[in-house]
């Protein structure tokens, strides 16, 4: 949103927008922009917190909402905002899968928001991005709105798509030396060791993670997960279950080319057809 004023006689028009004339030495053109911002969390509070907080300055335009990533990335490409507020996890679609499907050569200023995660934490440090750590108090979260106003008022579109790009090549590094999983629970974040996971559940939006005794239901895809743990530790076995491998105790051939996986607690599971060629990996066979 732009405001102009004229001092001078030479005011005109241009797109419906009254300008002053280049040779008008009697004009005094002030313009005032305010910065488009969307905000994106899954979490309803969370993402009235910010816009509360949004709601006191001035200068800010609040656009748009977004509770999950699919929504985030057709809001971006479609209002194409100067300033977003990014949730690092979320279902399906986290914050870094965003960031994956953007446009880098317009890429808005981003300031991550995310309660765990200390491996993001120290790549956002690195590569001098912008995030709140959740719960953030007002005080850090005007700090990191006034360095999103200066990367915006610098226009550094494309040192910010550089610097985003090298976080997310950091993270897939990072994701292979990953060795414990931060889920949310009950208003809470439970951190597991990859190790005591004995095997995943899917449940629609949600995976079921099987921990001893235990299990913990955590809103993500089996796809989306699987995506992140390392293909060394973990297998998918059939649409709707995936393993640690160090878990499985004994397969036992079924019918029509299906396995039976018996775990070491004594969970039967089912190796299905069209998840066989995974029976080579299961067996130390090269394909």
């Amino acid at each position: 949103m732009r405001t102009w004023w004229c001092l001078g006689i030479g005011l005109r028009r241009h797109d419906g927008v009254a300008v002053c004339s280049e040779n008008e030495p009697h004009c005094l053109r002030i313009t005032r922009v305010k910065i488009r911002t969307l905000i994106v969390d899954d979490e309803p509070l969370a993402r009235e917190r910010i816009r509360k907080l949004l709601q006191k300055e001035a200068d800010l335009d609040i656009v748009g909402e977004c509770a999950d990533g699919r929504e985030a990335v057709s809001a971006i490409s479609e209002d194409k905002p100067d300033l977003v507020f990014l949730d690092v996890q979320m279902p399906e679609l986290d914050g870094f899968g965003v960031l994956e499907k953007l446009d880098r050569g317009a890429m808005p200023a981003i300031i991550f928001v995310t309660a765990h995660d200390r491996f993001a934490l120290r790549a956002f440090e690195v590569h001098a991005l912008d995030y709140l750590l959740k719960p953030f108090d007002s005080a850090r979260f005007k700090k990191a709105l006034e360095r999103a106003r200066e990367r915006i008022r610098r226009q550094e579109t494309g040192e910010l798509s550089h610097r985003i790009s090298q976080l997310l090549a950091d993270l897939k590094a990072g994701a292979q030396q990953q060795n414990r999983l931060a889920i949310k629970t009950a208003g809470k974040v439970l951190f597991l060791k990859l190790e005591e996971i004995d095997w995943i559940e899917a449940a629609d939006n949600y995976v079921n993670l099987h921990v001893g005794n235990e299990s913990h239901l955590h809103r993500e895809t089996m796809a989306a997960l699987e995506g992140k743990l390392p293909a060394n530790k973990f297998m998918r076995i059939s649409r709707s279950a995936m393993v640690n491998i160090e878990r499985i105790k004994e397969l036992q051939p079924l019918f029509h080319g299906e396995y039976a996986v018996i775990l070491r607690n004594g969970t039967r599971l089912t190796l299905s057809r069209s998840h066989r060629d995974k029976l080579d990996r299961l067996l130390g066979r090269t394909p």
